[in-house]
């Protein structure tokens, strides 16, 4: 019952609080060179849902967050939670891919536009080419983007097999990667979950993984190399308790 009425507390909050921001965002959006500040109302979102929903998280490696330049961002992928964790432990501006269909909707596309999203069209061939060359041009020229390769939440916590898109990207892009493992949001909200429960969240940040010298026809190696490092930060939290 208590975890019901928890739940409850949080899924009113969350709809308050996107209500909020995403109207702001909205109208913010609508300014020149926005995308910093929208960023922090994103982070400020993020916290406030953190914090209603009693998670506590920790980050180790944060040595590792560059000083300068843009580099991708590359986790593992366990729950809804990861978002809004994310927002709220990393210090860092960065900016999320989405589907080109997104940004047609009235309004809220204008929105993510404005927040500096980078739009990805899958349509066809010849569209998801255009738009991986947009966005590795986006990239260089100094956005950051955080990326589940996974490409979806896994539901038992194991790392999934990764989808090669992003690897594309960062190899066109010609940007560090930057492993990452979070453990701990998959015991506060699993995939297919609807009750969300108290917890600790671990994010670990792991030493860049340069691009240079990959090509897109050996990105295999790059994506084993990306696939053990994130393997390794989860094995560094395997038997801790991150869940009270």
């Amino acid at each position: 019952m208590i975890a019901f009425f928890h739940t409850l507390a949080i899924y009113v909050w969350v709809i308050i609080a996107t209500l909020i921001v995403g109207l702001t965002v909205i109208l913010v959006s609508f300014i020149p060179n926005s995308e910093n500040f929208i960023h922090k109302l994103a982070r400020a979102w993020g916290r406030s849902i953190v914090w209603v929903s009693r998670i506590k998280v920790q980050v180790f490696g944060s040595a590792h967050l560059p000083s300068k330049g843009a580099v991708i961002y590359m986790s593992n992928h366990q729950s809804n939670f990861d978002i809004p964790v994310f927002y709220s432990a990393l210090p860092v501006q960065f900016r999320w891919l989405a589907k080109a269909e997104l940004f047609k909707i009235p309004i809220f596309g204008r929105a993510m536009s404005g927040a500096g999203y980078i739009s990805i069209d899958r349509s066809d061939p010849r569209s998801a080419l255009r738009s991986l060359k947009n966005a590795a041009a986006k990239i260089r020229n100094g956005t950051s983007v955080l990326i589940f390769p996974e490409g979806t939440r896994s539901r038992e916590g194991n790392l999934l097999p990764f989808k090669t898109g992003g690897f594309t990207l960062a190899i066109d892009a010609g940007v560090p990667i930057i492993p990452l493992a979070i453990q701990g949001t998959r015991q506060v909200m699993a995939k297919g979950d609807k009750l969300i429960h108290f917890g600790k969240v671990r994010i670990r940040l792991m030493p860049p993984v340069e691009t240079a010298g990959h090509t897109r026809k050996n990105k295999k190696a790059l994506m084993d190399q990306v696939y053990a490092s994130i393997t390794a930060a989860m094995d560094a939290d395997h038997g801790e308790r991150v869940h009270d």
